[in-house]
């Protein structure tokens, strides 16, 4: 068998959404979309990140020998309305990312991962 070598300093890790795993994201084109009706499983509480269940999964990042997390910001949170920006929101991106380094696990941001807010997607969005 042959024996797999990575180089120093590879990072080995996950890759989450914030759609995905904080759950509660209600101010965002896909939640919408999940309303209309466009697929059979609603995210919800998805994983429940957002009241706090990403500690755990920080453990399994751990206890499988990752050094990485590739996460992404939910942008609904961050900016909900045009010129409004949630303190508490980015704050707990801040902790999230804090948390993970403390741990030595390399936190991967994500800004834009395909979620627009409703009052950016109302305007037209990227189109």
């Amino acid at each position: 068998m042959a024996a797999l070598n990575f180089p120093s300093g590879f990072l080995w890790g996950t890759a989450v959404s914030s759609h995905q795993v904080e759950g509660n994201n209600t101010n965002n084109n896909w939640y919408r979309w999940e309303q209309e009706g466009h697929t059979r499983e609603l995210s919800a509480l998805a994983c429940d990140w957002w009241s706090g269940r990403w500690m755990e999964d920080l453990d399994r990042v751990q206890e499988t020998g990752q050094n990485t997390l590739r996460f992404s910001v939910e942008w609904s949170r961050i900016q909900p309305k045009p010129d409004i920006w949630d303190e508490e929101a980015l704050g707990k991106y801040r902790e999230m990312a804090g948390e993970m380094a403390k741990r030595g696990i390399m936190p991967m941001l994500t800004l834009h991962h395909f979620t627009d807010p409703l009052w950016f997607f109302d305007m037209g969005g990227w189109c």
